[in-house]
């Protein structure tokens, strides 16, 4: 079944089309040999060439089937721009009156005198068995819809779930990180001052010169691994990035690239004060990153907008994201990444707001005072 559906995935769109047509050319030939006039042929070739266009505009093709529909008793071209026309929209109400026009154009006899003196009932029963015979491709043609829409739901679940996996893999190898930094700077550091602290002692006590250049080489030595220690803890403290690199936190300098990565339509407006600390720099960060992370994940397809803004007291982000255009899936979560926003928003002594706006989306603002550098 996989390897049929693979196949069928890799005929080329215009052969499908011009294999529609033919098929529609060939089932309108059957029905008006020898009988048609210029104009059915006409109507005819309107509604089959009509096909070729039926995945651009499948409301116009299928209004042009109808035509032909009328004057001969034809399947093809109607069934198949009423299933393009179910696999391009879910307006139910729409369905349902071209299903109806359908039906109608297939029962009514032309000229009109003839359906109005015939027999009435088996007008009718024509009339509901050509209707169930014109919902049968719409139905499959929202199936098809449907299908398609539940197999971007799970890539979009997928994503989601690998980005979360990769954001967990980073929160704990930072907190190792972090770890490993306090034991070297709270043990190791402590100790190799200690030694340090030890050896200038022994310097300066030493009567024997050979004892004073010793302690004074341990001293030296003590200092220099003291500084590299120190070094290589300030290193783990900023990284948090890949394994295998040892980067610094993000700043404001890296939002536009942020913003590109995003995968989101997003414009970045406003500025900030010059000079405001690392630590507000990497936060302001860290807000625009969660608040779009939470725009991928729970408002696919809407637009977002990031505000940077300052006062003369105050300066802050501000992320606003339009209502989503596409339903979203119900993914499992904590809201750890607010949480988190929250305590570093208490850090700058500022505040975080999140709430839905009016017009069905969302807005996340970071306040904080504006403190001299």
């Amino acid at each position: 079944m996989s390897t049929g559906g693979a196949l069928w995935r890799r005929v080329p769109s215009w052969v499908v089309d011009a294999g529609l047509v033919v098929l529609a050319a060939l089932d309108a030939w059957i029905n008006l040999y020898g009988e048609a006039t210029s104009f059915m042929w006409a109507c005819a070739a309107l509604g089959c060439v009509g096909l070729v266009l039926r995945s651009r505009f499948p409301l116009v093709v299928f209004l042009l089937t109808l035509p032909m529909t009328l004057f001969m008793d034809v399947a093809v071209a109607p069934i198949a721009a009423l299933y393009t026309l179910a696999t391009r929209t879910r307006n139910r109400p729409l369905l349902a009156g071209c299903a109806l026009l359908n039906a109608a154009a297939s029962t009514i006899a032309w000229p009109l005198s003839e359906s109005l003196s015939g027999d009435q009932t088996w007008t009718v029963i024509q009339f509901v068995y050509t209707l169930a015979t014109a919902f049968a491709p719409i139905l499959f043609g929202q199936l098809v819809q449907a299908r398609i829409e539940v197999a971007r739901r799970l890539v979009e679940v997928e994503v989601a779930r690998e980005h979360e996996r990769a954001l967990y893999a980073q929160t704990v190898l930072a907190r190792e990180r972090a770890q490993l930094a306090r034991e070297m700077h709270d043990v190791v550091s402590h100790q190799v001052s200690l030694i340090a602290v030890q050896a200038g002692a022994l310097q300066v006590a030493a009567k024997d010169p050979a004892a004073r250049d010793a302690a004074r080489t341990i001293r030296t030595l003590s200092v220099n691994t003291l500084d590299e220690l120190r070094h290589m803890v300030t290193l783990l403290r900023a990284s948090g990035g890949k394994e295998t690199e040892l980067t610094p936190q993000p700043t404001l300098a890296d939002l536009q690239q942020l913003i590109a990565n995003s995968g989101i339509e997003t414009t970045l407006t406003g500025g900030l004060p010059p000079g405001i600390s690392t630590t507000a720099q990497r936060t302001v960060y860290r807000t625009v990153q969660e608040a779009l992370t939470n725009v991928r994940k729970h408002a696919p397809g809407a637009r977002a907008e990031v505000r940077l803004w300052h006062a003369a007291q105050h300066f802050g982000v501000t992320i606003t994201n339009s209502a989503p255009t596409r339903p979203s899936v119900a993914l499992p979560s904590a809201r750890h990444g607010l949480i988190g926003l929250r305590e570093r928003a208490d850090l700058l002594s500022g505040t975080l707001t999140a709430e839905p706006t009016p017009q069905g989306g969302y807005e996340i603002e970071l306040q904080a005072p504006t403190r001299p550098t």
